[in-house]
């Protein structure tokens, strides 16, 4: 376990996460091009049917941003960060920062219903499975360090990794389902980006 000399503020952390997080939001919306018109075909035509992009940056951009948040709020917690919890952290943002591409993927490829729609799917929610797992890792880690500013008993401890959990094995299962259907495998990924949008982490002065 780290000594006290050797940890330090959470405050150039966060500021190097949350350009990360900006960065790969812009990114996401790079990957958005105009639709290429056959002759004779209207605009509004060519846009509709270019609704795979549009969908895949929404469920994506709200992934991100619901991560951003709730990565604020764990880290609104945690009073000090040690090298271990550097390096979890880099862990989550390798994920972050890899999201664009398995979009981009995802939505190439979300109308083919051959094998490779199937593997776009499975490659999008693998990347958001490890994400997942990056997380929970980071808050157990903080938790059994004893680097949050508050204490929490163990049903509380038990219960927020609880929460953090269900996402993930959801997650995990969402990769079964890209081989079955990855429009419904793009519609649980959305779903649980609305789970986590309910605070996962508890407050201190909050019960479990």
């Amino acid at each position: 376990m780290s000594t006290p000399s050797e940890m330090a503020e959470t405050n150039r952390l966060e500021a190097f996460s949350d350009g990360v997080f900006a960065i790969a939001i812009t990114l996401l919306v790079l990957e958005l091009h105009a639709p290429e018109l056959e002759e004779g075909e209207h605009l509004w035509a060519g846009l509709v049917n270019e609704w795979p992009q549009f969908a895949a940056y929404l469920v994506s951009f709200a992934i991100l941003g619901i991560m951003w948040v709730n990565h604020h709020s764990m880290f609104r917690q945690i009073q000090r960060a040690d090298r271990g919890l550097m390096f979890l952290n880099l862990l989550l943002l390798l994920w972050v920062t890899l999201l664009p591409f398995p979009t981009s993927l995802f939505a190439e490829h979300l109308k083919d219903t051959s094998v490779d729609g199937h593997v776009a799917a499975a490659v999008y929610s693998t990347t958001l499975t490890l994400a997942a797992i990056a997380f929970s890792l980071i808050w157990w880690y903080v938790l059994r360090h004893n680097l949050v500013e508050h204490t929490m008993s163990k049903a509380q401890i038990r219960m927020s990794l609880v929460r953090y959990s269900v996402g993930t094995v959801i997650y995990a299962a969402a990769i079964g389902v890209s081989f079955v259907s990855p429009r419904l495998t793009l519609l649980i990924v959305f779903l649980l980006a609305l789970y986590y949008g309910f605070e996962q982490v508890r407050t201190r002065g909050e019960t479990a």
